[in-house]
């Protein structure tokens, strides 16, 4: 059918009888496939509706419904071309608008097949078939003993049951609540879940640690709880919510990227002042924001090279004033991606202890760092991001430095990495394993 589909869009002329015995072969193979994956057979004889049956069986549901409705809206514009015939006005653009949706649906009735063809275990060249002839195809994996799916429909329920746990923390008055229910993106019109159930509460005067693999959602996470990303989540901060409150809150969270972009011909003063003008409330007067200039300045060291060029600054220095700019609003919470990139250990070092300074003034300090061990024993908790066998970004755990090292029972931050990335990247493939131990220990 997609095939005759497929002809019928382009020559817009197909064989009623053609189109209708590949139907009924298309429909009676699908009866025996639904029984198969545990769906029942009759679904298969609802016009439009045995689509979404299809992606049930596929673990496809969503793709599924998408083709459901796409072709429930066929039917009244192939009622309106059929009574149109010779009505030069509106006959091309019906007929337009329905291979267009035609189109679509193709698109996702083979992501529906990719799907089935992956709960059977064949191989992906099955597609091309399943395009040309899918009638044959349906009664060939309907009715032979040998096509047998590896999982059912209730299979495939209960591990996406397991897939969106979750339940959310407490909201108190001080100190950071994020309970993130999802963040996702939408791609070729598909949806796709970058993270998912990350609830966790972070006292004030913490600096925390977000470990996680490439690809974990790290960076997707921190811009979900700064509000430059928003996920369906409530981020709360001191009682305040950080997305409905955005206008105030961004003043109360300091974001500084692993790149930084300040001008190279710019001194230090002069970077810090234009970052007060930026960072600063409006009503702040210009004899304050210098005060709190060189209040900054004092407290990362940078007020012997304030009149020096950025260009010339070294490495640990321009570090110093990137992390510097974003501490002039004096931030009750303060995330850093990778702010020792480039440093040597003890520069790393000298680094990491001015925040873990900022934290003990009671603010919460998040750190993302590929080094992590060199500088572990000035962290007070740990967050460990991992995807899924979905790929989605989940939480793994959420506890002290001490409990991380039991949960996982590694000594080094960097083995607990290792143990939950992928074999295909070096790791252990854990993720689930410890990403259902967390969630069975704290909601279960």
């Amino acid at each position: 059918m997609v095939a005759l589909k497929i002809l019928s869009i382009l020559l817009f002329n197909t064989s009623s009888l053609t189109y209708a015995i590949s139907g009924a072969a298309f429909c009676a193979g699908l009866w025996f496939v639904f029984i198969k994956c545990g769906n029942q057979g009759w679904k298969a004889l609802i016009p439009c509706y045995r689509f979404y049956a299809l992606g049930e069986c596929a673990g496809r549901e969503t793709e599924g419904k998408v083709v459901f409705v796409l072709e429930i809206l066929t039917i009244p514009l192939n009622i309106i071309n059929l009574f149109s015939t010779g009505v030069e006005t509106s006959s091309p653009l019906v007929t337009l608008l329905t291979g267009m949706i035609g189109i679509i649906s193709i698109i996702y009735q083979i992501r529906i097949y990719l799907g089935l063809i992956e709960v059977f275990g064949r191989k992906k060249k099955w597609i091309i078939l399943w395009i040309i002839c899918e009638g044959p195809c349906a009664l060939l994996w309907g009715l032979v003993k040998a096509f047998q799916p590896q999982w059912q429909i209730k299979d495939m329920r209960k591990k996406v049951e397991t897939f969106f746990q979750g339940s959310n923390v407490a909201v108190l008055d001080d100190g950071l609540t994020v309970n993130l229910t999802e963040r996702t993106k939408i791609s070729s019109f598909q949806k796709f879940y970058l993270l998912r159930d990350i609830h966790l509460y972070i006292k004030p005067g913490r600096m925390v640690l977000l470990l996680g693999g490439s690809g974990a959602g790290k960076t997707t996470f921190v811009n979900a709880i700064n509000g430059y990303e928003k996920a369906k989540a409530e981020v709360m901060l001191n009682g305040s919510n950080v997305y409905k409150d955005y206008d105030k809150m961004k003043y109360e969270v300091g974001f500084v990227p692993q790149l930084d972009l300040m001008r190279g011909n710019d001194t230090v003063l002069r970077t810090l002042m234009d970052a007060s003008a930026l960072r600063l409330p409006v009503e702040f007067k210009a004899s304050e924001r210098r005060k709190r200039v060189d209040e900054v300045m004092g407290i990362f060291g940078l007020m012997p090279v304030q009149n020096s060029l950025v260009e010339k600054l070294s490495g640990g220095q321009r570090k110093r004033l990137s992390i510097a700019m974003e501490f002039i609003s004096n931030p009750s919470l303060f995330i850093l991606d990778e702010p020792d990139s480039g440093l040597d250990g003890v520069m790393a070092r000298e680094l990491m202890a001015q925040l873990r300074g900022i934290a003990d003034q009671g603010k919460i300090v998040i750190v993302i760092t590929h080094t992590p061990d060199r500088v572990i024993d000035l962290f007070d908790d740990v967050i460990v991001l991992a995807k899924d066998e979905n790929l989605t970004g989940r939480l793994a755990f959420f506890g002290t430095v001490p409990e991380a090292r039991e949960f996982f029972g590694k000594e080094d931050m960097e083995e607990i990495v290792k143990s939950i990335n992928r074999p295909e990247e070096g790791g252990e493939g854990r993720a689930d394993e410890f990403i259902n131990k967390y969630a069975e220990a704290h909601h279960g």
